[in-house]
C-alpha cells in the first residue's frame, strides 16, 4: 500500500516575516517586503533593491561560537527548521533512522565564497578560514539540521536552481510515500544579496532596475522587466499520514502530487512554449487525482515578474490544466511581496499553499496594474480573497530548464 503524506509543521524565514505566522498575515495583507539594498554600496549597480530578511535574530537558534562557522544560508535553514520541528511535536514519536532530511539550496554559501575570496587576495591562503568549505556546500544546510535535531535517516540536497525547494518537498513526499521514511524535513534557503550575487544576476539582465520597491516586483504586469532578489528559507516536516493521525499531530494540509520535467531548452530562458511546465503541473495535477471544482483551484504560481517567465508559465497553465479549467483557476505570484528567494522559494510557496487550504484565504498578486495580452488569468490582483479552496498547486521553475509542481488538498478522513 502507499502512504499518505501530510504536514505536521512548518517554519519561515522571509522579507516579510520570520516565523508562520507573521509570513501568513504578511501575505494576506499584501506586505511588500522589497526595499532598497542596505547590506552595501549600491552606487555601481544598476539593480537598487531587493528583498532582505528584516530583523533575524540567529542566536534565537543557535549558539554565538557557531556563527562564524555557518554562512548566512544555514542560519536561515537552521532557524526555519527548529520552528518546523518544534510545531510538528515529533520528536520522540519516530526512531532517529525514521527520519530524513531533504534540504536543499540554489546557490549555497556564495556570501562566505565572496569573503574568503577577497581574504585570499589581500592576505594570502593562510588566512582562509577553515570553516570555508564546510560553510560553502550546499547540503551543509541539511546536514546541519540532521545533526542539531539527530535525524539519521536518509539526508538529500537538491540543487535545481529556483525548483529546489519544490524538488526537495517532492522527492521527500515520494519517500514516505513508498515507505522509505516515515518522517522527512524539507525545504530549501537562500542568501544570496551580497555583491558578487547581485552584479552576477544584474549583468545577465535577469532583475528588474527599478528602483521604486513598490512596482519593482509586478508578476504578469505588461510592466514587468525581471525579478527582485529575495533570500530566506521555508522548512515543513512532512510525515505518514496514520503516525500523525496516531499521535494526534495538527495536520496542516496533505501533500497529493509531485510533477517534474525538464525544458532541455536553454540554461536560462523557459521553453516559449511552455511544455516542461505543463507536463510537470500535469503530473501533479493527475497523480493529486484532479479537482471537480476548477474554481476551487489555487495555483501559486513562480512568477518572477520577467517578460519571458510570466508569458510561458501562463500558457504553460493553459496546457497542462486545458484552458476551461486555466481560466476558472485562482493564480497569484507571492514572490510580488517576498522577491524572488530562489532555492527557498518554493518551500514558503508550498507554506502559503498549505496556509491557504486551512485558513481559506488566498494570498494576492501585489503591485498588479497593467494587464498583458500574454497574461489573460485571475492573478487574484492586489487583495486577498477568501475562497474555499479544494486543491492547492504550486510552480518552481529553475534555470537549466527544471519544472517542478506540488499539489496540496486539505486532509480529510
Amino acid at each position: 500500500m502507499l502512504n499518505r503524506v501530510v504536514i505536521t509543521g512548518m517554519g519561515a524565514i522571509t522579507p516579510i516575516g520570520n516565523d508562520l505566522n507573521s509570513f501568513w498575515q504578511g501575505l494576506i495583507s499584501g506586505k511588500g517586503g522589497i526595499g532598497p539594498i542596505t547590506r552595501f554600496d549600491t552606487t555601481d549597480y544598476k539593480v537598487k533593491v531587493a528583498a532582505e530578511v528584516k530583523d533575524f535574530d540567529p542566536l534565537l537558534h543557535m549558539d554565538k561560537s557557531d556563527l562564524r562557522k555557518y554562512d548566512l544560508f544555514c542560519q536561515y535553514a537552521l532557524a526555519a527548521a527548529a520552528q518546523a520541528v518544534e510545531a510538528s511535536g515529533i520528536k520522540g514519536t519516530l526512531s532517529p533512522e525514521e527520519i530524513g532530511v531533504y534540504f536543499g539550496s540554489g546557490i549555497g554559501g556564495i556570501g562566505t565564497f565572496e569573503e574568503q575570496q577577497k581574504a585570499l587576495l589581500e592576505k594570502g591562503p593562510r588566512r582562509v578560514s577553515p570553516f570555508f568549505i564546510p560553510a560553502l556546500i550546499i547540503n551543509m544546510a541539511g546536514g546541519l539540521i540532521a545533526i542539531k535535531h539527530n535525524f539519521q535517516g536518509a539526508a538529500v540536497s537538491s540543487v535545481t536552481a529556483c525548483a529546489t525547494s519544490n524538488n526537495a518537498i517532492g522527492e521527500a513526499y515520494r519517500a514516505i510515500k513508498h515507505g522509505y521514511l516515515s518522517a522527512v524535513l524539507a525545504g530549501g534557503a537562500e542568501a544570496a544579496i551580497v555583491p558578487l550575487g547581485l552584479a552576477g544576476f544584474s549583468n545577465m539582465k535577469a532583475l528588474s532596475t527599478t528602483e521604486d520597491p513598490t512596482c519593482a516586483c509586478v508578476p504578469f504586469d505588461a510592466r514587468r522587466n525581471g525579478f527582485v532578489m529575495g533570500e530566506g528559507a521555508g522548512a515543513l516536516m512532512l510525515e505518514e499520514y496514520e503516525h500523525a493521525k496516531a499521535r494526534g499531530a495538527v495536520i496542516y494540509a496533505e501533500v497529493c502530487g509531485y510533477g517534474a520535467a525538464c525544458d532541455a531548452h536553454h540554461i536560462t530562458a523557459p521553453d516559449p512554449e511552455g511544455k516542461g511546465g505543463a507536463r510537470a503541473l500535469r503530473l501533479a495535477y493527475e497523480e493529486a487525482g484532479g479537482c471537480q471544482r476548477p474554481d476551487r483551484i489555487y495555483i501559486n504560481a513562480h512568477g518572477t515578474s520577467t517578460p519571458l517567465n510570466d508569458a510561458c508559465e501562463t500558457l504553460a497553465i493553459k496546457k497542462g490544466l486545458g484552458e476551461e479549467v486555466a481560466r476558472a483557476c485562482m493564480v497569484s505570484s507571492t514572490k510580488s511581496m517576498t522577491g524572488h528567494m530562489l532555492g527557498a522559494a518554493g518551500a514558503v510557496e508550498a507554506i502559503a499553499c498549505a496556509m491557504t487550504l486551512r485558513e481559506g484565504i488566498v494570498p494576492p498578486t501585489i503591485g498588479y496594474q497593467e494587464p498583458d495580452l500574454a497574461c489573460d488569468l485571475d492573478y487574484v490582483p492586489n487583495l486577498a480573497r477568501e475562497a474555499d479552496i479544494e486543491l492547492a498547486l504550486s510552480a518552481s521553475l529553475g534555470f537549466g530548464g527544471h519544472n517542478a509542481y506540488l499539489a496540496f488538498r486539505k486532509c480529510e478522513g
